[in-house]
């Protein structure tokens, strides 16, 4: 949990965005979705408290230590993309065994909602976005379910498998509720949020072993056991925090730095520039159809930005002359990749990444393309793309010395250049995204 935070551009939106949805109300298609699947919670929660039977009869002090206990682990809160990871396993485990099996999801949801109390500066906030804090007590439904079904029995070693069955149950239901939700408040894919859970639930996994040792102590004072272990998981989870803002602060800070470049570019060169920011749509599906991770994609985006920026080393009447190129012209304007590394180079961080793919952004499949005649998979990934996108920009935009080519004929002749002058995979994803 240490390890440096790097962010692409998604995954930063995706923080960003949950960021601001936390500190506010819940908008009118999110706080229905929430009624709906927090609503269910509480009617399974109430027929939890009504059928099922029990032996167990902990003191009304008992109930709110371990609510109190709860709500102040909640707030230990590792931001994992648009989620949060937080270590209740250390109190949910010990009161799975502790409580009566059917008040443990309803003691769950006051947690939760006594943490948005301590955590929500406002009132308001706090009493719309309490369903959400229903949505999230789903996941105590899943092991009250499999440990009653196996009879509610105390503690015992031996009893693992059923422990592990209840693990699992926590994860659907859980991952059940929060993709539902997503589904219908923000039209977010159930398969788009599963890297970001599977995160989560490993954090919960790690920990449940640890509730299951506090589980193993005397009831009352388990979760005090795991103090420790909690407040050093609230150092993490502040290091990460800080460390995410830093990562932000960084995105913007380069993003700032491209768009300010593409002006430059557009300033001395009005074609160039447009041209660049069509290319930037073009490359960014693509990359999105050829399956590039998170950090490639944003690499290939800032690249599609600024593969042209080399150009405002150039002087203004080879870029725009009307007519052919001379040789000596020609070889002019072909250092414009390795200007535009040069300049790229000298801001570093992830722009010097990106100037080693603008330097590759005309090198050809077959090697005979430039600066450095690389071949096939020689060539960056990334600049394979811009490669592409930026040839069929060019053809279907007006030119000086010609007019624009229809996208049909365009994708024609990227097929025809493909293998040789194009990677054959890059140009099937981009006639698929055409």
């Amino acid at each position: 949990m240490a390890s440096d935070v790097v962010l692409a551009s998604d995954d930063a939106s995706l923080v960003e965005a949950a960021r601001s949805r936390r500190s506010h109300a819940l908008a009118d298609r999110d706080l229905r979705a929430s009624l709906l699947v927090g609503g269910g919670f509480l009617a399974v929660g109430l027929a939890f408290v009504a059928l099922l039977p029990t032996e167990r009869s902990p003191s009304l002090l008992e109930v709110a230590a371990f609510v109190l206990a709860y709500a102040l682990v909640a707030r230990v809160e590792f931001e994992v993309g648009p989620g949060i990871a937080v270590p209740t396993q250390l109190v949910l485990v010990p009161m799975l065994f502790a409580l009566p099996l059917r008040i443990v999801p309803l003691s769950v949801a006051c947690g939760l909602a006594l943490r948005s109390l301590l955590s929500t500066p406002t009132l308001r906030v706090q009493l719309e976005r309490f369903p959400l804090q229903l949505v999230s007590s789903w996941h105590a439904v899943g092991p009250v379910l499999v440990l009653a079904a196996a009879g509610e029995r105390p503690f015992g070693w031996a009893h693992w498998p059923v422990y592990a069955a209840a693990l699992g149950a926590q994860f659907v239901l859980d991952y059940s509720s929060a993709a539902t939700r997503q589904w219908l408040a923000l039209g977010v894919r159930p398969r788009a949020q599963l890297r970001f859970m599977a995160m989560v639930y490993a954090v919960d996994a790690a920990l449940a072993p640890v509730g299951l040792a506090l589980a193993a102590a005397h009831r009352v004072w388990a979760p005090l056991l795991g103090v420790p272990l909690v407040g050093l998981l609230g150092v993490f989870a502040r290091e990460r925090q800080v460390r995410i803002d830093h990562a932000l602060e960084l995105g913007h800070a380069y993003r700032g730095t491209a768009l300010l470049l593409g002006d430059v570019v557009e300033a001395d060169d009005a074609y160039t520039g447009s041209h660049s920011r069509d290319v930037v749509s073009l490359v960014v599906a693509v990359a999105e159809e050829l399956g590039l991770p998170a950090a490639a994609r944003r690499r290939v985006e800032f690249a599609a930005l600024l593969h042209d920026v080399g150009k405002v080393r150039i002087p203004g009447e080879i870029i725009n002359k009307p007519g052919p190129l001379t040789e000596e012209e020609r070889r002019v304007v072909e250092t414009h990749t390795l200007e535009g590394e040069r300049m790229l180079d000298q801001v570093g961080g992830l722009l010097a990444e990106v100037g080693r793919i603008v330097r590759s952004c005309h090198e050809r499949w077959d090697g005979a393309g430039y600066p450095d005649r690389l071949a096939g998979e020689a060539i960056p990934l990334e600049a394979r793309v811009v490669c592409c996108c930026d040839a069929y920009s060019a053809m279907t935009t007006d030119r000086p010395y010609r007019v624009a080519r229809s996208r049909e004929a365009a994708l024609a002749e990227l097929r025809v250049c493909s293998g040789t002058q194009f990677d054959p995979q890059v140009v099937d994803a981009l006639a698929r995204v055409v």
